[in-house]
């Protein structure tokens, strides 16, 4: 199966990316002493243009989490560039033969969607792949609790949007 849009690039391995993963959340908290996930750097992200007091608490312990960050959208550029080219698209799938309302309608619906997901990783204490990948690896029981309630929470919507919306 290609890796992005219709580019004939393969995906690494799931057991060797996974493997990759585990050595970098290892090394991560016993050579650095520091925790892994996506929404913390982001929070280092808004930490550069916001002054709010949430935004600047421990900012000097999270400087490695922006070139990490970066480095994430920058590999994400760079994949899509070597597959071919950036193309955006509204498309939907199947979202888009259950409701289909046009453009805004995806755009509000899409802007909504993230503000819950935000306001869901504050909640929780952090993101899916915080939790997720580094909680669990550390035998967090409040990590534990969270992914199951992510899971619990996307088995739900997917039924509701599914089930409901198609009749």
């Amino acid at each position: 199966m290609p890796l992005l849009l219709d580019a004939d690039i393969q995906p690494i391995h799931w057991a060797i990316a996974g493997a990759a993963m585990g050595v970098f959340v290892v090394s991560l908290q016993f050579l650095a002493n520091r925790s892994f996930g996506i929404s913390t750097g982001f929070e280092t992200l808004c930490s550069l243009f916001s002054r709010q007091p949430y935004f600047q608490r421990e900012r000097l312990k999270r400087r490695w989490r922006l070139p990490f960050f970066l480095g994430l959208i920058l590999g994400g550029v760079l994949s899509a560039v070597m597959a071919g080219g950036i193309e955006t698209s509204w498309a939907l799938g199947r979202f888009d033969a259950l409701i289909d309302q046009g453009r805004g309608f995806k755009a509000v619906w899409m802007l909504i969607g993230g503000f819950l997901v935000g306001f869901g990783t504050r909640l929780a204490g952090g993101c899916t792949s915080g939790h997720g990948i580094f909680g669990l690896a550390n035998f967090e029981k409040a990590s534990l609790v969270t992914v199951l309630c992510f899971m619990a929470a996307g088995v739900a919507s997917t039924q509701l949007i599914y089930r409901v919306f198609a009749g």
